[in-house]
């Protein structure tokens, strides 16, 4: 809990966080939060200047947040928050004076960075995650062309620690050619994100086109999951406990099975996919169903030289949220299999309701110090080609790194 301007009590994650990840001496780690997360509808004014068509842009100039959520952007169903007993952290109580003049959504992001010892931030939005569902493809189309002008041109020139991987729809191969070529070198921008939930089917020749320009480039390519209760294979299902647990991992398998048996990574070597938010435990089943399948019909995909599970060994997954069973070593067993130390990636999904700190990285008791470093911060580095951070974080016990 902490004190608010007005004199009000007010709830905290992070209220232990500094002190957790000082105890473990974090701050001498590079680590880099692979997915975080801003609620961009609580700055949907200032995005929708940048939204081009007119008829796009007026509702979300005109309406209320609560509107856009349950009219304009779809796949909402669900209490995330199980009526409130469980919490997201959206209202920080800033330093006084440490973040003045910066824009709000990136000095509660680098005050939550300090907090926990992160010292990069790949930023992602939250309700625009549910927009490849949506019947109207120029809307996903111009919004996420404004999201993205918007942040480039408004937050991320707050710090260099604070970057993104630029939001693609897919549901328009020809404009996501047209964002990879805007955005592509865009200060800040480390890749594209394609939303995960979503049904137009990757591998058809018409997508190829945006395969090729990402590749051409090396830019990696992620994929964020996320659960969709409306979807027909949920429905049947009546606690979102269920589709919280299955729906982010059943649209990474889709797309990871479709890539893979559709031979897009073979085809386009240079291109790196991630797969945000989806955990990790799906990963081993769909190697071993994938091999066991490809054994008997390879001849349903002519274009893989390899097994698909090497394939899916050299992909990227990001480690929130953090599945652990109750007997370690069944963990450890996990990690083998998918090759955890060098393709995990941090991440904590600040400020969801159910983030990670980077100590359940650290904690894990099985990782060697080079493994837990490489999860923590090291694979990003590599992946994204960021520099080492040349200071230490800035933190309120103005703990120092050492390199």
């Amino acid at each position: 809990m902490s004190d608010g301007s007005d004199g009000r009590r007010q709830f905290s994650f992070l209220a232990n966080a500094r002190k957790e990840v000082a105890r473990r001496g974090l701050d001498a780690i590079p680590v880099v939060d692979c997915d975080c997360h801003v609620y961009e509808t609580t700055a949907m004014p200032e995005i929708a200047a940048y939204v081009q068509n007119p008829a796009v842009r007026r509702p979300f100039e005109r309406y209320t947040q609560s509107m856009l959520m349950h009219a304009f952007l779809p796949g909402n169903l669900g209490d995330r928050m199980v009526a409130g007993r469980i919490k997201t952290d959206l209202d920080q109580v800033l330093p006084a004076g440490e973040f003045e003049g910066m824009h709000t959504i990136a000095a509660g992001l680098l005050n939550s960075m300090n907090q926990m010892a992160i010292d990069y931030s790949i930023l992602f939005p939250t309700p625009m995650l549910t927009l490849g569902t949506h019947p109207q493809r120029e809307v996903e189309v111009e919004l996420a062309r404004a999201y993205n002008r918007w942040l480039v041109e408004r937050v991320l020139p707050a710090s260099p620690r604070i970057k993104t991987m630029a939001y693609l729809p897919l549901s328009d191969p020809d404009a996501s050619v047209e964002f990879i070529e805007e955005f592509g070198e865009a200060p800040g921008v480390l890749g594209f994100m394609v939303t995960a939930v979503r049904y137009q089917p990757i591998h058809e020749n018409r997508f190829v086109k945006v395969f090729a320009a990402l590749n051409e480039r090396a830019l990696p390519v992620a994929f964020h999951s996320g659960p969709n209760w409306s979807d027909r294979p949920f429905e049947q299902m009546n606690r979102f406990l269920g589709v919280h647990a299955l729906g982010f991992p059943f649209y990474a398998m889709i797309q990871l099975t479709n890539l893979v048996l559709n031979g897009i990574p073979e085809r386009f070597p240079k291109l790196k996919f991630i797969f945000m938010e989806a955990g990790q435990s799906w990963v081993p089943l769909l190697i071993a169903r994938l091999d066991n399948e490809y054994r008997q019909r390879s001849s349903e995909a002519p274009l893989l030289k390899r097994l698909p599970s090497e394939y899916i060994r050299e992909m990227y997954f990001t480690t929130q949220p953090l599945e652990m069973f109750e007997e370690s070593e069944h963990t450890r067993a996990m990690f083998e299999v998918m090759n955890g130390e060098s393709q995990l990636l941090y991440s904590s999904d600040y400020p969801h309701q159910d983030f990670d700190l980077p100590t359940q990285v650290y904690d894990l008791p099985f990782l060697s110090d080079a493994g837990r470093r490489a999860i923590l911060g090291g694979n990003a580095l590599k992946l994204f080609g960021l520099p080492l951070p040349e200071a230490p974080v800035q933190t309120v016990m103005g703990t120092a790194r050492v390199e």
